[in-house]
């Protein structure tokens, strides 16, 4: 993160300001406190929109993903465990990867501000609903980390949904292909570990991944694919100046889109 060496310091009210930047101006005290970051301070740096987002999307992520965990009452080892994959996902390390931790520890608080947050947030994207689909989706698999999504994580999901602005029929669409990733990813591991394969069960998740069912013609398995493709690509994503911690993801989304599409069409050369 480009942003991090200039902003450090605390002025995050001047900078940044609101709950986000009291949040993050926090966690990046206790580094401070702790001895963990040595960088020269340059207070007369005034983050463009580039670099709010960043200090955003990052700052939102670990925090809401920390109060999600916390929504059925403990935090789980896979509920941490998915935290940390996130992070090496987005290629976080060092001072900001505890930075990090520290906000998901933050965001399990109960007088964390969720709500003043999430409007930050939304301010701060000005419009970027793929990087805001690109946040639902990560806490959509942190709740489901565990293997299930509780009554409290979901009506929190909701509630997240309904201030970031998302549609139900769009929350309900993604939520079905987080569940289908899980299974068909899962399968995957299994497959390679053990060298039995689950044919049924894997195609079934694959078209889960791409929002269908079996019953999809060829035109509509394309179409899914390429909307997919085309929603996370990392060169459409950084042509609309998104972080560079989102392309990362992206690439790997992509990765798992097209497996399960090349799933799909070897199945279908077959019949």
């Amino acid at each position: 993160m480009i942003w991090v060496g200039k902003l450090l310091g605390g002025a995050f009210g001047f900078l940044f300001g609101g709950p986000l930047g009291a949040v993050l101006g926090a966690s990046i005290g206790h580094q401070f406190d702790l001895g963990m970051i040595g960088v020269e301070i340059d207070e007369t740096f005034n983050p463009g929109v580039q670099q709010r987002v960043q200090m955003a999307f990052f700052t939102a992520t670990f925090s809401v993903m920390g109060h999600i965990a916390k929504a059925d009452g403990r935090v789980s080892p896979e509920e941490i465990s998915l935290a940390n994959q996130v992070m090496d996902e987005m290629r976080i390390s060092g001072a900001m990867r505890s930075a990090a931790i520290n906000l998901f520890q933050q965001g399990k608080q109960a007088d964390f501000r969720l709500d003043d947050a999430l409007a930050q947030f939304s301010k701060e994207c000005q419009g970027r609903t793929d990087l805001i689909r690109m946040f639902l989706e990560i806490q959509l698999q942190a709740a489901y980390a565990d293997g299930a999504l509780d009554a409290g994580e979901e009506n929190l999901l909701l509630h997240i949904c309904s201030q970031l602005r998302i549609s139900r029929f769009d929350y309900e669409r993604l939520k079905i292909q987080i569940q289908a990733q899980h299974r068909f990813y899962g399968w995957e591991q299994h497959n390679r570990r053990y060298h039995k394969p689950r044919q049924k069960t894997s195609l079934q998740d694959a078209y889960g991944v791409l929002g269908l069912t079996p019953s999809a013609s060829d035109i509509e398995v394309k179409n899914s694919y390429r909307r997919l493709m085309s929603q996370n690509h990392p060169d459409k994503l950084i042509a609309k100046g998104l972080p560079e911690e989102v392309m990362n993801l992206a690439k790997e989304k992509t990765q798992k889109i097209t497996r399960a599409y090349e799933a799909i069409m070897k199945s279908r050369k077959r019949s």
